[in-house]
């Protein structure tokens, strides 16, 4: 990529092939241009301290070459700090079949594993072309979405296993990780501004019982196919602003990745690292205003909206949904208004729009604020006295998290469509797992009798809505069974014609059929129309 009139950007292991590597046995590279008029060819070399290659790892790989004399081409690429968790890129390689050059696409697919800081790309369409030698050092420019035309990274790698085909980026953060001299080359916000400036991952976080259970629920719901609002706070030492949710928005930035090895990484607990690029946003609010909060989320997602409200609706609408972190809310300018006019109608929608959004607390949530799990460390209370073990407790957890799954699903599939649908109980299990984590170290502990009381309340909780839920979609199908018996029925005897009872069948199939569905307007426009079928059939 020409940067401006003197700079090239390119993967390292492109120079090295041609023995242009600092200490290699050629002087530099020879660059000729496709894309100026006229094209031009000229000779460059590694600018020192940018030469980025650490061969073997999904690491790195990357060098910034500067021209021995400037071109006349009018260009300055600005590369954008851009979510990478999903979308379309645009390529255009120099394949050997394609001398001059052929563009190609592929999807965002996010993390390429535990360990290196490349973000991965997806083949779109079998039959397109691919990234193969020829297009290391490409910049990956969004298809689609508000970056849409934007450099977000950098190809420097190509996977081919038969039919399974891949290949890797490095986002425009990491890049500044390594060349820091190319920060007048880009633009956009940063995907980690929660916590203390430093990408280094905090230190002696694991070792608390407490900090490592609530990284490992927060893992396992950002690492799945959860969508919802989950609220963390009410102890400062544990909070939003603390080390351990510092650190594990960290394990997912791009920028803090180029800091991290992936020893530590890898070496790390079971649960306590993010997929890179699984958290979209990040943001410590102690000290600002609403409209400093909306214009970072926006300026993230490279969107623009001139109210809280439409800030609302083009975050909700974008696709893939967002993964998004505020900590500190209780520290903000107004945070009743922070929550009020952009982060509580977030909350609200966040399950139904598939966003993921983790609210955090210095001290205790409001109250009202919707939310679909709690993270809250504090001690369960209650007044049980009996023994229980914790393996009894752990079995009534499981169970419980089991059947929150499984009427999570059930809401999923059937709780939208119903007008004033029973609703989903908050997840209790997350909360629980924690408290369980911490009562168990020291067994005896008479926490464990209250986690496990608060497990079985639960558990008839989620019983409850199950059978409220069931017994709308049973009253759906026996809705439905009738209508459609009784049309069968009056075809037989009237034909389908029947200008009277199509008049009325009409809007009960709709009563049945238009989301969200008024079971009890519908049951009055079924009676209507089955009562007329008896009536006519009697009558004949």
């Amino acid at each position: 990529m020409l940067l401006d009139d003197l700079h090239v950007l390119t993967c390292a292991h492109v120079v090295q092939l041609a023995g242009a590597q600092p200490q290699g046995p050629a002087d530099g590279v020879r660059i000729r241009s496709m894309a100026c008029g006229p094209e031009w060819t000229r000779t460059a070399r590694v600018v020192p301290g940018t030469w980025v290659y650490e061969p073997g790892t999904l690491r790195g790989d990357v060098a910034l070459l500067a021209l021995d004399a400037p071109v006349d081409c009018g260009t300055r690429t600005a590369l954008w700090k851009a979510p990478i968790s999903g979308g379309r890129v645009r390529i255009y390689g120099f394949p050997a079949a394609e001398p001059y050059g052929i563009w190609t696409e592929a999807e965002l697919a996010g993390s390429g594993g535990r360990r290196g800081e490349w973000g991965q790309l997806r083949r779109i369409r079998t039959g397109d072309p691919w990234v193969e030698p020829g297009y290391s050092g490409a910049g990956a420019v969004a298809l689609d979405g508000e970056h849409r035309g934007r450099v977000i990274g950098v190809v420097v790698a190509e996977h081919v296993n038969g039919d399974s085909r891949a290949a890797w980026i490095l986002p425009t953060e990491t890049l500044l990780t390594y060349l820091p001299d190319i920060t007048g080359f880009t633009e956009g916000h940063r995907a980690d501004e929660l916590g203390p400036s430093g990408a280094e991952l905090p230190t002696d976080v694991l070792g608390d019982p407490l900090r490592l259970a609530l990284t490992q629920e927060l893992t396992r719901l950002l690492d799945s196919d959860w969508s919802g609002t989950v609220v963390v706070g009410t102890d400062a030492s544990v909070g939003a602003g603390s080390s351990w949710l510092v650190r594990l928005v960290r394990t997912a930035d791009p920028a803090a990745r180029a800091t991290v090895s992936d020893a530590e990484l890898t070496g790390a607990p079971r649960d306590t690292v993010l997929g890179l690029g699984s958290i979209d946003a990040a943001y410590d609010a102690c000290g600002r205003s609403v409209a400093e909060v909306r214009d970072y989320l926006l300026g993230r997602f490279g969107l623009r909206a001139d109210n809280d409200r439409e800030a609302v609706r083009q975050l909700v609408r974008r696709r893939p949904p967002a993964c998004l972190v505020v900590g500190r809310i209780d520290r903000a300018e107004d945070p009743d208004a922070l929550l009020r006019d952009l982060l509580g109608p977030l909350a609200r929608r966040a399950r139904a729009r598939g966003l993921r959004l983790v609210l955090g607390f210095e001290d205790r949530p409001p109250a009202g604020l919707v939310h679909d799990v709690s993270l809250d460390p504090a001690p369960i209370g209650g007044s049980a006295v009996r023994r229980v073990t914790s393996a009894e407790v752990q079995t009534a957890v499981g169970q419980l998290a089991a059947e929150e799954d499984a009427a999570a699903l059930l809401r999923t599939r059937w709780g939208e469509k119903f007008f004033a649908a029973p609703r989903l109980p908050h997840s209790v299990a997350p909360r629980l797992r924690v408290r369980l984590a911490v009562a168990r170290t020291t067994e005896p502990h008479p926490e464990l009798a209250a986690v496990h009381d608060r497990a079985l309340e639960a558990r008839a909780e989620v019983a409850r809505f199950d059978r409220a839920l069931r017994r709308l979609v049973e009253t759906h199908a026996d809705l439905s069974a009738a209508l459609e018996l009784h049309r069968v029925r009056a075809a037989r005897f009237f034909g389908d014609e029947d200008r009277r009872l199509a008049e009325l069948h009409a809007p009960a199939a709709r009563a049945l059929q238009t989301v969200p569905i008024d079971l009890t307007a519908a049951r009055t426009l079924v009676r209507q129309y089955t009562d007329e079928v008896d009536r006519r059939i009697e009558e004949g």
